[in-house]
């Protein structure tokens, strides 16, 4: 039998009215622990919820990589480059890589008989991956590209929208300021909202053989590839093998080919999202500090109460590491109950939260309309051994009074 988990157990089941005092702190220390985990829970869901959330649409709106002209430099008046399919084929064969698909962005001004727009029309072609504006959708529905016939369908923000007076079936001009100029009727067959600022105050979405006639050029000059990876935290490995892949590729003309990713086109926002590490970090340790400090308390009040004890158990000849395993036990018992407490608690707000919207937020300042939460298995362990391995180092030193309390002192007066 362990004999000091036996003890350990018989203490958190004692009643006796000597020990009121560590009974509260117990109480005292299950709560902190339980209201630090449950903090900690909601914390990293709800930031590692803004982060998959909005870097989720930038992607959507883009995709995770680019492949363009080189002379393009960031210009949504583009250079062309020419895919004859083999760069494709490359690229869906890489490991890593989910979706390859072509594209061409060109600025133009939509005029109703209200107000003119000035928006960047993005051409899809039929490789195109309408999932995340398919979840976007406030109205309608997407058009559907084909080789042979060219639909004067688009799809619009409900901002822009709401900005030109526009519903559902709707037709506008759209103008193309060049030489000569070029005017276009459209006719919109769905509304999206993105919530993102970044995407809905300009983006339309045309059939790309609008924009190839338009530029002059032929079937098969684009203004580039998007590409969407597998794990957005490998977009730099990603970057690298991509622009591997092109850095013999080059346009007829010349002209070489540029490999761009989402982060260097949106540097703002994902600068904001790193911020947020800062904080989670800042949460989180004040927190471990709070339980650790109650703990500390806790088993203080324990020693001291149980010093009498201690004098005993010595002079019976157990040993100050056996004592001190004793009282380990006990603590873990409170550290349990903590964890366990705290983890029904936190991962109950999420779920709450995930499945029901309850707390809302104006999605102008925040991109979202309620608090997003990303409740992930992996977190949920990492976040209980590290409070565990926290709590442990937390409680090493006070444990070492055990060694400093002599038997006949203890006993004298018993």
């Amino acid at each position: 039998m362990n004999l000091e988990y036996f003890i350990a157990k018989r203490l958190a089941s004692s009643r006796e009215s000597g020990n009121r005092l560590s009974r509260l702190m117990s109480i005292v220390a299950i709560i902190s622990i339980a209201l630090g985990i449950a903090v900690m829970i909601l914390t990293v869901a709800i930031v590692t919820g803004f982060k998959k959330n909005i870097s989720d649409k930038l992607v959507g709106g883009s995709s995770h990589i680019q492949i363009t002209n080189l002379d393009s430099n960031y210009s949504f008046e583009t250079n062309p480059i020419t895919e004859t399919g083999e760069l494709v084929d490359k690229l869906n064969k890489t490991e890593g890589i989910r979706h390859v698909q072509k594209y061409i962005t060109k600025g133009g001004i939509i005029k109703t008989e209200q107000d003119n727009q000035g928006v960047i029309f993005k051409g899809i072609d039929s490789d195109f991956d309408s999932t995340f504006f398919s979840k976007s959708l406030v109205e309608g529905q997407i058009f559907t590209v084909t080789d042979t016939v060219t639909t004067n369908s688009v799809l619009i923000s409900k901002k822009l929208a709401q900005l030109l007076q526009l519903k559902l079936g709707d037709r506008f001009d759209a103008y193309f300021v060049q030489e000569p100029l070029r005017i276009r009727r459209f006719t919109i067959c769905g509304i999206y909202s993105t919530q993102l600022e970044e995407i809905d105050k300009s983006l339309v979405l045309c059939d790309i053989k609008h924009l190839q006639k338009i530029y002059g050029w032929t079937k098969n000059q684009i203004s580039g590839l998007e590409i969407n990876i597998d794990d957005i935290e490998k977009i730099d490995t990603m970057n690298k093998i991509i622009s591997n892949l092109v850095i013999f590729n080059t346009n007829k003309d010349g002209s070489r080919l540029d490999v761009n990713d989402v982060t260097q086109l949106y540097p703002h926002l994902f600068a904001w999202l790193d911020l947020l590490d800062t904080n989670v970090v800042i949460i989180l340790l004040l927190t471990i500090a709070v339980a650790g400090f109650n703990m500390v308390s806790g088993l203080l009040i324990m020693l001291l109460e149980r010093t009498a004890m201690i004098g005993v158990l010595k002079s019976l000849g157990m040993q100050s590491v056996n004592i001190l395993k004793l009282f380990l036990y006990r603590m873990a018992f409170i550290v349990a109950k903590g964890l366990i407490t705290g983890n029904i608690i936190g991962i109950a707000c999420c779920l709450l939260q995930q499945y029901f919207g309850i707390i809302k937020l104006d999605a102008a300042s925040y991109f979202v309309s309620t608090v997003p939460i990303n409740l992930n298995i992996f977190h949920l362990i990492l976040l209980n051994l590290s409070s565990v391995l926290a709590i442990a180092l937390v409680l090493i030193t006070p444990s070492l009074i055990i060694t400093k309390i002599s038997p006949e002192k203890t006993t004298r007066f018993e």
